[in-house]
């Protein structure tokens, strides 16, 4: 699959572009989630980008310090379905990668008609520790959901169609998005009517949801009947333990949610949409369209 290079959040960043990069089409403008400043934020700031590894190639963008998450948008490059994604991207909640896990993977759900969006969600605060590194994440993941459905018409989505993509940090917090019915923050506009809740979901080697200290899944991860249907990819080898997707995968199974679980041998993590040597896990985006064929709109 093509690296492609997010220009928008480039022009965002002052960032030079890489012409040799394809992309989709997407929105120009900056679209933020939140109407001012996020809950307990006191800055504006859309992150500021970290130098280049030069061992990447290609490169992927890593972006921190971000306090006022951005949006961007690609529309369904083939025959438009109605339904849409929401892309959390991974970056063990101090950063976050848009391009790697984001853009790339649009690529693929655009040509199957899908619009996506991906969030730039708020990443970890220096000064409170504590604070557990998946709280503000969700909270723009639940406002991203509901601004979505709010703007359905504009982009010719049917509400009912909106589902989730979610990778390594992203899809810790994906996890709790599909198992928590709890408002994470206090509603502020008629956005807020809307329905936070995915209609499918589909988490790529969640990160750290299991807790050795207890044999289960993290306690904030609450499987119910209400769970959407969900697609979950993890690899034998992956230092974040495939352990927590099998429990999830369990509890899904033992609460009747349709669900689907691939663990890959070999690939590691980190890996988005692109292929790895001595490994299949560049298949996994197949799998992925084969069980989204039971769900898009023909």
């Amino acid at each position: 699959m093509k690296c492609l290079y997010t220009f928008f959040f480039a022009s965002l960043l002052g960032v030079p572009a890489f012409s040799s990069f394809a992309q989709p089409p997407q929105t120009t403008e900056p679209i933020f989630v939140w109407p001012d400043l996020a809950p307990g934020e006191t800055q504006r700031t859309t992150g500021t980008q970290l130098p280049m590894r030069a061992a990447d190639k290609p490169p992927i963008i890593r972006i921190e310090k971000i306090r006022r998450p951005p949006m961007s948008v690609y529309p369904a490059t083939k025959k438009a379905n109605g339904s849409a994604v929401l892309i959390l991207p991974g970056g063990g909640f101090g950063k976050v990668v848009p391009n790697l896990e984001g853009s790339e993977a649009a690529e693929w759900l655009c040509e199957l008609g899908v619009t996506c969006f991906v969030l730039n969600y708020r990443t970890r605060l220096a000064n409170n520790p504590q604070e557990p590194g998946w709280k503000r994440p969700l909270q723009d993941a639940q406002r991203a959901m509901r601004w979505i459905r709010a703007n359905a018409k504009r982009w010719k989505l049917n509400p009912d169609q909106i589902g989730l993509l979610a990778f390594s940090a992203g899809g810790q917090v994906g996890a709790i998005l599909i198992t928590d019915e709890r408002e994470s923050y206090k509603s502020i506009d008629n956005i807020d009517e809307q329905s936070f809740r995915p209609d499918f979901a589909m988490l790529v080697y969640p990160w750290n949801m299991y807790d050795k200290n207890t044999d289960k899944l993290m306690a904030a991860i609450q499987v119910n009947e209400n769970t959407p249907p969900s697609f979950i990819i993890h690899t034998h080898d992956d230092g974040s333990t495939s352990l927590g997707s099998v429990l999830l995968y369990a509890d899904m199974k033992r609460k009747k949610v349709p669900a689907e679980l691939h663990v890959y041998e070999t690939g590691g993590h980190g890996y988005g949409t692109r292929n790895r040597p001595n490994s299949n896990i560049g298949s996994w985006s197949d799998r992925a369209t084969d069980w989204l064929a039971r769900r898009l709109p023909r």
